[in-house]
């Protein structure tokens, strides 16, 4: 799924990072241009995660136990969030999106969290 998205940029993934937690224990944190990208993508039948959740779906009762699978989704609204990196390279959302000094949008966390584009009309 993520070489098909990477190779595919019209499709909206901005960046993803890989996570282990355990020998068990595998995370896949993406990154999406939008909502709406996001849920076409994920219910285009021609595309793998949909094909992947059909055969899942279809082995569900069989894998119980064997294959377990976690799925969080967060819609964050611009200036709802905040990266800091001291001393190392760009990761996670500032590998995906774009790299801005610290102080950029302000000094203090309240300056700098309550950014808004000039689209989106705020502060």
């Amino acid at each position: 799924m993520l070489r098909e998205l990477t190779k595919d940029k019209s499709r909206g993934l901005l960046g993803y990072t890989l996570l282990t937690g355990s020998p068990r224990t595998y995370y896949v944190v993406q990154y999406w241009e939008s909502r709406e990208k996001l849920y076409a993508y994920a219910s285009a039948p021609d595309m793998f995660h949909r094909k992947a959740w059909a055969v899942i779906n279809r082995k569900e009762k069989k894998s119980r136990q064997h294959v377990g699978l976690w799925h969080e989704s967060y819609i964050v609204p611009e200036g709802g969030y905040e990266s800091i990196y001291a001393d190392m390279p760009a990761y996670g959302l500032t590998a995906a999106t774009e790299v801005l000094p610290v102080r950029a949008r302000g000094r203090r966390a309240a300056d700098r969290l309550a950014h808004r584009s000039s689209s989106e009309g705020a502060a």
